[in-house]
């Protein structure tokens, strides 16, 4: 059942990319349209394989690396359509959805296992790291806008132009695009630390640990909340609040593989 079903969200979710680049190479709308509707099918299937693995693994998608990366995908699919309906532009699909298939097929690479208890659990547990999910994958979407906003902007400045760039989205769509999604990424994300919060206080009695993936989190929240800010400057405005974007998200990834790296030295030392 599970298999089928990874089978038939590749599948969905392949179909979808070819919609969107018919779309983008014929500009019409049909295989636009083809392209939305194949993605929420690859959404539907994929949800179902994630509760089929949840259900046979007697566990939540995320205790290992298999559910982590899969709804991680699921979340940035989920969150680009909503993207799309509220901004009515499905010319980013094609560009979204190898990273959304990437993902996926990276998190059928791993040795799905049934993980220890974990030592706590709970609603709040799982809305915290749901949430979190949510706010990464948000921001990973906000960085492929990015990178594309700089790749047409340059493009555009050298007059190295093919007939497929015209239907390209415009620049100010792709900066809305991206802005939003950073709204969506930070939004998530405090609400997700307002729940980690409870959860780390109803079982240690305080609030903050001084945990470096706490600090790190709020360190994230500031420069993704000065993004905005800038953003919306004349000096900052375009290519360089995309480019802070940009910077942002690998800024992101290298702290992460920092602080995993150091708390994986630690436990081996100890």
């Amino acid at each position: 059942m599970a298999t089928h079903l990874v089978v038939l969200t590749i599948l969905c979710y392949s179909a979808s990319l070819a919609g969107y680049v018919a779309f983008l190479a014929t500009a019409r709308r049909l295989f636009g349209q083809l392209g939305t509707l194949l993605l929420i099918a690859g959404l539907a299937c994929h949800y179902l394989a994630l509760i089929e693995r949840s259900r046979l693994a007697h566990t939540v998608p995320y205790d290992d690396l298999y559910g982590s990366l899969s709804l991680f995908g699921w979340l940035l699919a989920a969150t680009y359509l909503g993207l799309e309906l509220f901004h009515r532009d499905r010319s980013v699909g094609a560009f979204i959805l190898p990273f959304v298939i990437a993902v996926f097929a990276l998190a059928q690479g791993t040795r799905p296992v049934t993980p220890a208890p974990p030592p706590a659990q709970g609603p709040l547990l799982a809305l915290h790291i749901t949430l979190n999910v949510l706010g990464y994958a948000a921001f990973a979407l906000s960085f492929v806008l990015s990178a594309i906003y700089l790749v047409q902007n340059s493009l555009l400045r050298s007059r190295r132009l093919g007939s497929i760039v015209w239907r390209f989205p415009a620049l100010e769509s792709l900066e809305r695009m991206s802005r939003s999604s950073v709204i969506v990424g930070l939004v998530s994300l405090l609400v997700g630390i307002t729940f980690g919060l409870l959860w780390v206080n109803r079982i240690f009695g305080h609030y903050w640990n001084g945990d470096p993936k706490e600090i790190i989190t709020v360190l994230i929240l500031a420069v993704y909340a000065g993004y905005l800010w800038l953003g919306r400057t004349g000096s900052w405005r375009g290519a360089r609040a995309s480019a802070l974007c940009v910077f942002n998200f690998l800024l992101v990834l290298f702290s992460y593989s920092v602080v995993n790296l150091y708390l994986s030295s630690f436990h081996r030392f100890f």
